[in-house]
């Protein structure tokens, strides 16, 4: 027994035999779909990361001038009664020393976002920025950089040690960070050398 199926008309004229509709109730979008075994990790524009900023700096200088001068000068004088003679002696020495040294340390943990996918150079561009505000204080900071992706780990995150050109900024405003901006007064008599 041969039987027959029989397909709408215009099932058969759409392109790809109606997949390219939008799916429907229940069913799976293909493009935004994610296996339960699929890697996590960001690798294309959108995809967010976290950053485990942990970054210390130190820097110091030393420098120590020593000199010292000496100039003398002696004179003698003879006639046939008396002898006569006289010194002079100039000295001076100088030392300087000087030192100075600085140092910083931050650590937070900031959400960011790819921007860019560099293909050629399998790099991605990362940009991300948050703002804490805590009793009228606003603290910022912002991130730029490219990452590898074989950098980021299992968990989606990265340390701030493995990002390349990295841009990092801390700032902060309010009642805490005001008094630490010098008033224009104090800073024109200070170049003036009055302070």
């Amino acid at each position: 027994m041969n039987a027959k199926v029989v397909l709408p008309l215009a099932l058969l004229l759409s392109p790809g035999l109606g997949l390219s509709q939008p799916p429907g109730p229940g069913m799976i979008d293909p493009v935004g779909y994610h296996g339960l075994a699929e890697d996590r990790r960001a690798h294309r524009v959108g995809d967010t990361l976290t950053v485990l900023v942990v970054e210390t700096s130190r820097a110091s200088a030393a420098a120590n001038t020593d000199s010292a001068n000496d100039v003398q000068l002696s004179a003698g004088l003879r006639t046939n009664n008396r002898n006569r003679s006289g010194a002079l002696t100039i000295g001076g020495s100088d030392t300087g020393t000087g030192q100075t040294t600085r140092s910083g340390a931050l650590q937070a943990q900031l959400s960011v976002r790819v921007i860019d996918v560099d293909v050629q150079a399998n790099t991605l561009r990362i940009h991300g920025e948050q703002s804490v505000v805590v009793n009228g204080e606003t603290q910022r900071i912002a991130l730029t950089g490219s990452v590898r992706p074989e950098d980021i780990g299992s968990n989606n995150t990265i340390p701030s040690t493995r990002i390349s050109e990295a841009v990092i900024e801390f700032t902060g405003r309010g009642d805490v960070s005001a008094p630490q901006r010098r008033s224009i007064i104090y800073r024109v008599t200070k170049w003036l050398g009055l302070l």
